[in-house]
């Protein structure tokens, strides 16, 4: 049903055919409903939520079904992406070249260790998406615990786990392998990522440089005798991973220019099969003789099969939450929308400035009461006015999103990079948001603010 899904996407894509983005959606909401018995009831709950939503619509507006209709293709948008991706974070989890890069960046010296870990996270995070902070974590955790389990130091376990998740919500300001673009995009009128790139790559250096800064203002002093930590592994370490990563934007640059169609689309059509691709190369030339196999064929052949049978169902949590954020927050901002007609909830009188900043600051505290990104996104995207009425560029509306999402998500104890953070320090994930990340999000929300200020009166 999955793999039926993400096909059916493409292909509406592909044809300019939108009902085949309903079956699609249709499908998914028949997946969750395999699986709704297997997670846990905060997820069924989404679920209750977006079907009691779907029964109004359908009886209040004459024009509910379209409505749902609506709905049921970001769902499938949402969780089609998500499978994209997955398939990447599967191949990567068998290469030894990916953990020798992780090892080196999380044995650098005190001195080397955040920048290292923060970019490290980022390039790891355009690979393998949240699945960077569990790659990185797990190293981190292995270094620095003792063989009773203890953690020896957790300051220093606590500044190396920052770093990692630093690394990853600066990827979310300009990524096209980032759901904030992939779902701003669709929600921002007139925005593209090929528009927003040059502002979110600067917009990350900024995010990055509000972490290194909290970093090294509040970073505990290092005692004079403290040992220099075991170093692992060279600078070439991480050209394996940089090679992967220019195959995935060259593919995906062909894939545009010779197809034509939306960058995500082509991101959902070309990174399984580049992982494809590199699960049949770690076969064909193993880093040792050991790890030689019969046939590198058979074994791509058992690992599709293992992904498909296996590796998809231990994600099947993920989907319900992501699926319904979209879900609930497609329909949900179509049922608001006669507030605006009726000037009930009317923004059109607010200033593009305080729109701009309202993102930045707004989206961290939904995430405190525990909206995801993606349900505050498309919930918010249909309120707002378009920004040719407020004198804005849609790329520069798309960025300030990105900036709110990116420190929510590094903030709410309710999504997935919180939770991995607080799984690793051994603390909760009100204590990873609002304690170890309170000073970045603050300093974070006033310099982002200013940041998108300056470019709107810069890039209009």
């Amino acid at each position: 049903m999955l793999i039926a899904l993400t096909v059916l996407l493409i292909a509406a894509e592909a044809v300019g055919a939108p009902v085949l983005k309903v079956w699609a959606g249709l499908l998914g909401m028949g997946y969750l409903f395999c699986v709704a018995k297997d997670v846990r009831w905060s997820r069924r709950a989404f679920i209750i939520v977006g079907l009691v939503m779907a029964a109004f619509a359908l009886a209040a507006r004459p024009d509910g079904w379209h409505l749902v209709a609506d709905a049921l293709a970001a769902g499938a948008f949402v969780i089609g992406f998500f499978i994209a991706l997955s398939t990447l974070r599967s191949a990567a989890g068998s290469s030894p070249s990916i953990r020798r890069c992780g090892l080196y960046l999380a044995t650098r010296t005190p001195a080397k260790r955040y920048l290292a870990l923060a970019m490290g996270g980022h390039l790891f995070s355009l690979v393998l998406n949240y699945g960077s902070i569990s790659l990185l974590g797990a190293l981190v955790e292995q270094a620095e615990t003792d063989a009773d389990g203890r953690i020896r130091n957790p300051a220093r376990m606590r500044r190396m786990l920052m770093a990692i998740q630093r690394g990853f919500v600066s990827t979310l300001c300009w990524s096209p392998l980032a759901f904030s673009m992939a779902v701003g995009t669709t929600v921002i009128a007139g925005s593209s990522w090929g528009g927003a790139v040059g502002y979110g790559l600067v917009t990350s250096v900024v995010v990055s440089a509000v972490g290194w800064f909290v970093d090294a203002v509040f970073k505990p002093p290092r005692p004079a005798n403290a040992p220099p930590p075991p170093q692992e592994g060279t600078i070439r370490s991480v050209i394996p991973l940089l090679t992967l990563l220019l195959s995935i934007m060259v593919c995906v640059a062909v894939g545009i220019l010779l197809t034509g169609l939306r960058i995500t689309m082509v991101v959902m059509a070309v990174v399984p099969l580049v992982s494809i691709a590199w699960v049949a190369v770690q076969n064909a030339f193993p880093a040792t003789p050991e790890a030689r196999v019969p046939s590198a064929a058979a074994e791509v052949g058992r690992r599709c099969l293992a992904y498909l049978g296996e590796e998809l169902d231990t994600y099947k949590s993920e989907m319900v939450l992501l699926y319904m954020a979209g879900f609930i927050g497609k329909l949900g901002g179509a049922l608001a929308a006669p507030l605006v007609t009726t000037h009930l909830l009317d923004l059109s009188a607010v200033p593009g400035w305080a729109v701009l900043v309202g993102l930045v600051c707004g989206l961290p505290l939904l995430g405190q009461i525990g909206m995801h990104p993606i349900l505050a996104v498309s919930m918010i995207g249909p309120l707002l006015p378009a920004p040719d009425a407020l004198g804005l560029s849609p790329d520069i509306v798309l960025v300030a999103m990105t900036v709110g999402w990116a420190f929510s998500g590094a903030t709410s104890p309710f999504t997935a990079t919180v939770l991995l953070v607080a799984l690793f320090g051994r603390v909760s994930a009100t204590t990873v948001g609002l304690r170890w990340n309170g000073m970045f999000l603050l300093l974070g929300c006033l310099v982002g603010s200013a940041w998108v200020l300056l470019l709107s009166l810069w890039g209009g």
